[in-house]
């Protein structure tokens, strides 16, 4: 295994970060993912519910069964998503909070800074739609909260190193056990193969497989990457492939990246008002969803209370 995905938690705690909308972000934002897997698969829905989608030893398994499965094991909580997200939209007329493209794009550099696996094979517009749903949620719940510009300017010079972002590399990676096996994986690829494809049918990196070789966005602040791997990023041009990559446990890897993300750092009045909303967070003596907003927008769902 060359990566975990979970968040690196040292680093996290150093940067004085608030986890706990970030992780119920990559938690929506995964299930949101799994459900437009799901839209994918689901073929022409004018045909049968009896329809036979499968069968074991003749017994058939229906359209309709496999529906039912799939609702359960995701529906609710895909739904549950997509009403808090208007729910919030809601609140933001009420309350008349406005949140701007450059909120947003902060937001989303200062969690790519924490955990570059966070967006792991999800696209990124939805990304920005569940960011945006979070910061509205945490203005409404700040609005009201008075935080002093001394401690603001404090917490920056405390935390600099969070505001001076490095440049980031989306990589995605094909492993294989030897560097035959890897220098005809790459063969197939310059002859047109997928590189996703390619990653699923046969890396020996499960995780990454899964997602098609996707180990998000990386750079040297990654621990929990393969110091190979990213020293080959850091030589690479946006949209390129590597030649084989021999790792450390002694596997090689054929690496792409998609997109580079250059660094940036932010000055104390481009990042105060996420401070003090951070701040003003802490203060909270319990944390509070979006679901604590349905009554009050008459939210209403199939799943009843």
């Amino acid at each position: 295994m060359k990566y975990e995905r979970s968040p690196n938690r040292e680093n996290i705690q150093q940067r004085k970060l608030k986890t706990k909308p970030l992780l119920i972000l990559i938690g929506l934002l995964l299930l949101a993912n799994v459900f437009w897997f799901i839209g994918w698969l689901i073929p022409d829905k004018s045909l049968s519910v009896d329809e036979e989608v499968a069968s074991v030893s003749g017994d058939s398994i229906t359209r309709e069964e496999w529906m039912t499965a799939m609702e359960k094991d995701v529906g609710r909580e895909t739904l549950l998503g997509l009403v808090n997200d208007k729910v919030m939209e809601a609140a933001a007329k009420k309350f008349k909070i406005d949140v701007s493209n450059e909120e947003i794009n902060l937001e989303l550099a200062l969690i790519r800074s924490v955990d570059g696996q966070s967006y792991t094979g999800l696209e990124e517009e939805l990304a920005l739609q569940k960011i945006r749903s979070n910061l509205i949620l945490e203005k409404v719940l700040t609005k009201d909260i008075v935080i002093k510009d001394e401690l603001i300017k404090t917490n920056y010079e405390e935390n600099t190193s969070l505001y001076n972002i490095q440049t980031a590399y989306r990589t995605a990676i094909i492993v294989l056990p030897s560097k035959d096996k890897a220098q005809q994986a790459l063969d197939e690829l310059s002859k047109g193969s997928s590189f996703e494809v390619l990653a699923k049918e046969s890396s020996i990196d499960l995780v990454s497989a899964s997602l098609g070789g996707d180990i998000g966005y990386v750079n040297n602040s990654n621990k929990n990457i393969d110091k190979e791997i990213i020293a080959a990023t850091e030589k690479m041009k946006q949209d390129s492939l590597s030649e084989v990559v021999p790792l450390s446990d002694g596997t090689f890897a054929i690496i792409k990246v998609s997109e580079i993300i250059n660094g940036e750092s932010f000055k104390f009045k481009e990042v105060k008002e996420y401070i003090r909303r951070q701040l003003a967070l802490e203060q909270l003596t319990e944390s509070v969803s979006p679901e604590a907003f349905w009554k009050e927008f008459d939210a209403k769902w199939f799943y009843g209370e």
